[in-house]
């Protein structure tokens, strides 16, 4: 009998071997164990069954849950035990994330908590900082170069610091979400430099090849994250005698996770973290987990089996806590990293694909790609979410959109469209976000004909203008400005009324709310200097956040308009993330979405005023049942037959009472 087919040894025995887990909370974790056996032990055993002593390594693993599920804290596992009772508790129409780093929205992690006010009055319920655990020394890839997955950067205090901020967002109503970086460590972990120093066992949790053989046969098939700054997938490390994989930087180690040594070291990681009263894992990189020679090794069989896995261990150690996955991959990829009934995944997914097509519609002033997407997009599994937004700290990745893009003219129209998007955003192309006003940046990409990256303040793509003179007389300048400024800040609104309709958990970026701009300082730190991502990672901006309520202001337009569409939203059901969803028939550049019977959101994506009839019962495009009488869910004003739509502008309708 092999290891795999080896029965696992009585569950009281294995509850026996964990005398950390007191007596009165056996019985709870025996039962949650009881629900996610089949799915732990069936996929580890898959994974690493074959391997000599599987079933010790399997207990041991088991142990090591039970210690640190008998560390949760009370006030944490009175909250699993309520969300437990309400799984779906994050699919409500009034959850709201915002995402920022650290550093530059509060100064330090107690500055955050001083931005709880902030957070409450735009209703925020969910906060996602970018990393803040220790990173590498020296250059660090924005902190996602982790050196501890155990201490807070020092430059943001410490982990008192990190549990004062934790609760204090508990008590705001606020969950704290956490990158965690799953397929590397920084080439200064303890594990990096204990392999560095000879230590067989650690050196097992990183790829390292003797020479280039292995590394080449790899690379025929191997995409490249970074080009231009950090060509290939491998670097060459002398201490360690060979090639070590490096997919993103050369001081980002891969983790080997066919070795399951470092699965139980994760995933005890994640359970310290979540301890510490994380509610949330951004599981970062989640596609590239398992390498297989003559694959892109993205997307791998085993790499939806390790986060099937690391889901029942949380279910079963901290069961209030969710997984989001940073799957950047094309839609027909994504849903699988949600599971299914028999062996969930992962509680949210980022839809990258719909905001890449959002910011596609406005540059071909056409809603096709939105169409495309949205009819791509499956339905939910139960007790899941999307997660929508309009930007991140990365940049725009257009491939996601390779399939939507080629449906009418296949891969080279869809290579020459996509390369025309990335171009109007690229900062040359003479267009609204042309660089002079200020627009974007193209990224890791020096090919004009290809569909790189595009980074960018969403306000700054949107061509919002700087402040100060121009080049034409003053009246006439004002004149201008004005006018771009109102048609970019329509656009800005547009893109994040649709993130908030979708159906979706939606998260807004730092600084997006005040309109906020491009941040060109980066191009003077070294560090930074190739790395057009900084422009998107601005400081906090103080005098637009005083400005937020005055809506002569571009910072006030942008605050106003979002807390208006926030308000609509948390009263309106029919934008819950599991909602239905449906597209009607409209003009080319307008995007018409049903949500249910009773709300309609209407998005018109190009400079030109936009008619559309609303739909009467029994009309074909309509979904069964909605009426022919609307209301304006932001002005209450009463709407029926042909409504137009201004150049860039939304409506927002449900059913008249």
């Amino acid at each position: 009998m092999t290891e795999m087919s080896q029965p696992l040894p009585p569950l009281p025995s294995l509850l026996a071997a964990m005398p950390a887990l007191p007596a009165a909370r056996r019985a709870e974790f025996a039962r949650r164990y009881g629900e996610q056996e089949g799915v732990l032990h069936q996929r580890l055993s898959g994974l690493y069954g074959q391997q000599p002593g599987f079933a010790q390594w399997y207990a041991g693993l088991l142990a090591q849950v039970g210690r640190l599920a008998a560390a949760r804290p009370a006030e944490l596992q009175a909250q699993d035990a309520q969300r437990l009772a309400r799984p779906d508790w994050f699919q409500h129409q009034s959850m709201l994330g915002y995402c920022a780093y650290a550093d530059r929205f509060g100064g330090t992690l107690s500055g955050v908590a001083g931005r709880i006010p902030h957070l409450r009055e735009l209703g925020v319920r969910y906060l996602h900082l970018l990393p803040f655990l220790r990173p590498r020394a020296g250059e660090n890839d924005g902190g996602f170069a982790v050196a501890s997955f155990d201490d807070v950067d020092p430059r943001l205090g410490g982990n008192a610091d990190l549990d004062a901020l934790t609760a204090q967002l508990r008590a705001a109503g606020i969950s704290l979400c956490s990158d965690f970086i799953l397929n590397h460590v920084a080439d200064d972990h303890p594990w990096a430099k204990g392999a560095r120093h000879g230590d067989a066992a650690l050196r097992g949790y990183f790829h390292v090849f003797p020479d280039r053989s292995a590394p080449d046969r790899y690379e025929q098939t191997l995409g490249q994250v970074f080009p231009q700054v950090a060509p290939g997938n491998f670097s060459h490390v002398e201490e360690m005698g060979g090639w070590v994989w490096t997919t993103f930087y050369p001081y980002q180690w891969d983790l080997n996770y066919a070795n399951p040594a470092v699965f139980a070291e994760m995933a005890a990681a994640l359970l310290r973290l979540a301890n510490r009263g994380i509610e949330v894992f951004r599981l970062d990189s989640t596609a590239f987990l398992w390498k297989r020679e003559g694959t892109n090794c993205m997307n791998q069989p085993e790499a939806h089996a390790l986060l099937q896995a690391l889901r029942a261990i949380v279910a079963i150690a901290a069961p209030g806590v969710l997984l989001k996955a940073e799957a950047i991959v094309p839609m027909r990829e994504l849903p699988a990293y949600f599971g299914d009934a028999a062996a969930p995944e992962c509680h949210i997914a980022y839809h990258s694909s719909l905001m890449a097509a959002g910011w596609g519609a406005l540059a071909e002033q056409e809603a096709s790609l939105l169409r495309a997407v949205l009819a791509r997009t499956p339905g939910l599994p139960p007790h899941t979410s999307w997660l929508s937004y309009v930007r991140c700290h990365d940049d725009i990745g257009w491939n996601v959109l390779r399939a939507e893009a080629g449906e009418e003219g296949g891969p080279e129209h869809a290579r020459a469209r996509l390369a025309a998007i990335a171009n109007f955003y690229s900062g040359t192309a003479g267009t609204y976000a042309d660089g002079a006003l200020p627009g974007g940046a193209a990224f890791q990409s020096s090919d004009p004909t290809a569909a790189h990256g595009s980074n960018g303040m969403a306000a700054s793509l949107a061509g919002l203008p700087a402040p100060g003179p121009g080049q034409l007389p003053a009246q006439e300048y004002v004149r201008q400005k004005d006018a771009r400024q109102e048609a970019a800040l329509r656009r800005v609104l547009l893109l994040h009324g649709l993130a908030l309709s979708a159906g979706a958990l939606p998260v807004l970026y730092m600084g997006d709310e005040l309109a906020q701009r491009n941040d060109d300082s980066y191009r003077a730190r070294p560090e930074h200097a190739m790395d057009s991502r900084w422009l998107q990672r601005p400081v906090f901006d103080e005098h637009a956040f005083a400005q937020r309520h005055d809506p002569s202001t571009p910072a006030g337009v942008a605050y106003g308009g979002l807390r208006a569409l926030l308000a609509a939203r948390t009263r309106l059901d029919a934008l819950a993330a599991g909602a239905p969803r449906s597209v009607l028939a409209s003009a080319p550049a307008v995007l018409a979405l049903a949500r249910g019977p009773r709300f309609l959101a209407l998005f018109n994506f190009s400079g030109t005023a936009q008619q559309h009839t609303l739909p009467q019962p029994g009309v074909h495009a309509a979904p069964p049942g909605i009426p022919g009488e609307w209301r304006d869910s932001l002005t209450g004003q009463a709407r029926s037959g042909v409504v137009e739509l201004a150049p860039w502008a939304m409506l927002w309708l449900e059913a008249a009472p």
